[in-house]
């Protein structure tokens, strides 16, 4: 971080020293003694400390806790939340794989239409390419069977 030449003096801080200041010993008072009639006011405990000093209060009774209602372990809030969001992403991924087979569907008669094409189109290729015995390569047609073939017919 430093150059090599230059001379680095590490900082110095000054340090002070906190010596706890302690409390002059409390003088115990003692508390004068009221007398009180018995029901009226409730009991005064009285604790003597290690020291001498006396702590006088009223006793205080743990507080009680009510009785706790007996409810479901779930709300039934909670389940219908749960039970609609479940629902509704089973909606969801439905919807994305009706989408997805609809789409390979798509695809899959595409295929066959092409398909098709190929081999019907090879076909009339090949009808209309190949020889098929005639010198003219092209379709003969003896229009004098057909007439008579029709005169014969109606006759």
């Amino acid at each position: 971080m430093y150059p090599e030449h230059t001379p680095h003096v590490p900082a110095q801080r000054a340090v002070e020293v906190h010596q706890p200041t302690p409390y002059p010993p409390a003088v115990p008072v003692s508390a004068p003694v009221v007398p009180v009639q018995p029901g009226a006011v409730p009991a005064v405990a009285s604790i003597v400390l290690p020291d001498g000093r006396v702590v006088t209060g009223y006793a205080i009774e743990p507080a009680r806790p009510e009785p706790v209602t007996a409810k479901p372990a779930v709300s039934r809030t909670a389940v219908n939340v749960a039970l609609g969001g479940a629902g509704f992403l089973a909606v969801c991924g439905g919807l994305v794989l009706l989408t997805s087979f609809i789409a390979a569907l798509t695809a899959f008669i595409t295929q066959l239409i092409t398909l098709a094409a190929v081999i019907f189109g090879g076909w009339i290729a090949v009808q209309i390419f190949s020889a098929g015995g005639h010198p003219g390569g092209g379709t003969t047609v003896n229009i004098r069977k057909a007439v008579i073939k029709r005169n014969h017919f109606r006759s």
